[in-house]
């Protein structure tokens, strides 16, 4: 029978008692109809997240972002549901059906990385909606797979919507903003997965909206998500933010009458165990009919019924994959891919890298260098093995050249703590190079996490300043004279102004994953070309940011920032030089229709290399509110040395719609300047033809 026949004849079965109980994360059995226990509540933000089983780790999703590749991030995502399939299996067939062994992941975080002291921006896939959209997009296609009946492994759009931090008052903010900022940025991302790529869940957020909790949302909820969007999928409360529509939001009296709001709102999950109880005494008190609760019963069966649950194992392909999945070899390729793939190349001032793999000796020194737990981010699994940074220098280094390790200093000093480097730099005296690894941790920044140091405070970030201790020691390490190669790991942007003029060579590595270690060694020494491009502005100070609780997107992101940031949002070096010309577009664009436009990019260096190709677009002259320019295209592409490759980009009415300060969006008559290059467009790289742009009429 067709699944909705099957789901209506289930649910018609149950006590009203029971369907409440189905609607609670950890839903209980119910033997009487043969219903096994379930719980909703599973992760795998970049690989299965949070079980006892042994999985590959990918790379942070910030550091996914900054591969600018969707083909990578679909693959990445076919295969950890695919490893989700395999654990899930083996713990039904062993009769374990706890948290973080379903197959619904509460994964992509879609949210806009607005500012870079939320310290759960590592999560996100960055500062843009386009960016963000489309790799999400493609992070759900891969989880939930081709099959037409079947879901491989079902995604959720998280945290709907406008929510980024400050962590400490999550669970009260009211975030305010104009119709043009929600529809502009903070919504396009969730409307791409929901309309676009079918994604089988949303989980709604704690903070409240113009005045009411996400949970019972009016606008976002009902108009938006189920209405204008046609959501058929299930929405989850984040966890807890059912109880805090009572207990801190203070928009419902008590736990009945908020369960009944967040009910009526299209909420149909708890993520709790406390509140949506009182859904059984709602109903007898007539605050909401049986019906409406079937609604939402309903929709949880169906997610169930479409991953399988109740057919038998041999008429559903995922379940006869087994856990000699886990950690195949492709997968564990898969993870070095992207973490090669996800490394930025800030600065390379004379040509300092790639060092050659003969040199005497070697000295690593920094908090980051043989660290475990940092390259593993957050929400992540559990490797077999994993490969820090000293241990991927050691390996990709032979026998005749001596390795040393000095950790040198914490994360963070003390304030106002002035430290003797003297032992660290006698160590490094007759070092050939000196490779510091720095930056800062998960254990610094994170989800409402108890930290207070200087610089941290409660999972965000209180300055974006790299850690002056590490600026210090940086110093101490550049004064030797010896040539100093500065590895970043972060989830988010670092202000590193000093480092930027003085330190030769940069690469940012994020929380690169299990084969971090063997990414930057195979940068640093040459065996990779780095392509990763900022899915984020890099700030110069902490001067050039608005207060981190103003929603507004003035003078935020690439899209609006009136500075000069250090580094722009798209920036990213390559050991090869591409050139750009042939820009070819139609002289007027047509409203409504579909415009071609290409250009030839040619690797004039004597290396091979990958380079990534941006599409910008900009209206100079428009009186209306718009973006200084807007990512409509991106392609990560393999170049031989001396040879060309024309590309291509499709820029739909869509790409080409401005946001209208009702929240509406319309093509508008005028003309369009279309940038394409291997960063943002400026003068510097107009005249040196790392971009090109051709203003274009729109009629």
């Amino acid at each position: 029978m067709p699944i909705e026949q099957r789901v209506n004849d289930l649910v018609s079965k149950m006590t009203l008692e029971e369907k409440v109980g189905q609607m609670l994360n950890s839903a209980p059995a119910i033997e009487r109809l043969g219903i096994p226990a379930y719980n909703w509540w599973s992760e795998c933000l970049h690989g299965v997240a949070r079980t006892d089983f042994k999985v590959t780790v990918y790379p942070q999703a910030i550091g996914m972002a900054a591969t600018f590749d969707k083909n990578s991030l679909h693959q990445m995502a076919d295969y950890t549901a695919e490893e989700g399939r395999a654990i899930n299996n083996e713990s039904v067939k062993k009769g374990k059906r706890d948290i973080y062994l379903g197959l619904t992941y509460w994964t992509p975080n879609i949210n806009i990385f607005r500012d870079p002291r939320w310290g759960r921006g590592q999560e996100t896939y960055g500062e843009d909606p386009y960016l963000t959209g489309t790799l999400g997009n493609a992070f759900v296609t891969g989880l939930q797979g081709n099959d037409p009946k079947y879901l491989k492994a079902a995604a959720c759009a998280k945290h709907y919507a406008v929510h980024s931090g400050p962590e400490s008052s999550r669970h009260t903010f009211d975030a305010e903003i104009s119709d043009y900022d929600l529809w502009d940025t903070y919504l396009p991302a969730f409307r791409n997965l929901v309309v676009n790529a079918k994604v089988a869940g949303v989980m709604c957020a704690y903070n409240a909206f113009k005045g009411q909790p996400c949970c019972g949302n009016d606008l976002l909820m009902n108009n938006i998500l189920r209405n204008d969007w046609n959501f058929k999928g299930y929405v989850t409360s984040d966890c807890g933010a059912i109880d805090d529509m009572y207990e801190r939001h203070k928009t419902q009296k008590d736990a009945e009458t908020a369960a009944t709001d967040a009910v009526l709102h299209g909420t149909d999950v708890e993520c709790g165990n406390v509140t949506y109880k009182t859904l059984v005494k709602a109903v007898k008190d007539g605050m909401l009919t049986e019906q409406q609760l079937d609604v939402s019963v309903k929709r949880l069966f169906t997610i169930r019924f479409r991953l399988g649950m109740f057919d038998p194992p041999d008429m559903v392909k995922y379940a006869q994959i087994t856990t000699n999945v886990l950690e195949s070899p492709a997968h564990k390729a898969q993870a070095l891919k992207m973490a090669r793939q996800s490394v930025v190349l800030l600065r390379n001032q004379g040509n300092v890298l790639p060092l050659s793999k003969h040199l005497k000796k070697i000295v690593v020194v920094g908090p980051n260098a043989d660290n475990a737990l940092t390259i593993l981010g957050n929400y992540n699994g559990t490797p077999s093995k994993l490969v820090t940074a000293l241990q991927g220098i050691k390996d990709k280094l032979g026998a005749n050249t001596e390795v040393v390790y000095v950790r040198g200093t914490d994360f963070v000093g003390k304030d106002g703590e002035q430290h003797d480097f003297k032992p660290v730099i006698d160590s490094v005296k007759d070092a050939d190079a000196i490779i510091y690894v720095g930056g800062i941790s998960p254990q610094l920044e994170g989800e409402e996490m108890k930290v207070k140091q200087t610089g941290f405070g409660g999972g965000d970030r209180t300055s974006i300043a790299l850690p002056q201790i590490q600026t210090q020691l940086l110093k101490d390490l550049q004064a030797t004279g010896k040539p100093v190669v500065f590895v970043m790991m972060t989830g988010s942007a670092i202000a590193i102004p000093w480092e930027a003029e003085h330190i030769p060579a940069i690469l940012n590595a994020w929380y690169g994953g299990q084969a971090a270690g063997t990414a930057i060694a195979d940068v640093i020494f040459g065996d990779y070309n780095p392509a990763g491009r900022l899915p984020v502005t890099f700030y110069k100070s902490d001067s050039d940011l608005p207060s981190f609780t103003d929603y507004s997107m003035d003078n935020r992101t690439y899209r609006y920032f009136k500075g000069k940031p250090l580094y722009g949002f798209g920036y990213g070096l390559s050991y090869s030089n591409f050139k750009y010309d042939d820009l070819i577009t139609p002289a007027n664009i047509q409203k409504g229709k579909t415009t071609i436009v290409s250009v030839k990019v040619t690797n004039t260096s004597k290396i091979d290399g990958e380079e990534v190709t941006e599409l910008y677009l900009s209206h100079p002259g428009l009186k209306t509110k718009t973006p200084i320019r807007a990512l409509k295209g991106f392609e990560r592409t393999f170049i031989k040395a001396g040879q060309s490759k024309m590309i291509s980009f499709k820029l739909t009415a869509e790409d080409l719609s401005l946001t209208q300060a009702d929240g509406n969006a319309k093509e508008l008559n005028g003309k369009v300047m279309i940038s394409i290059g291997g960063s943002q467009p400026d003068a510097q790289t107009m005249k040196e033809g790392r971009t090109v742009g051709k203003l274009v009429s729109v009629i």
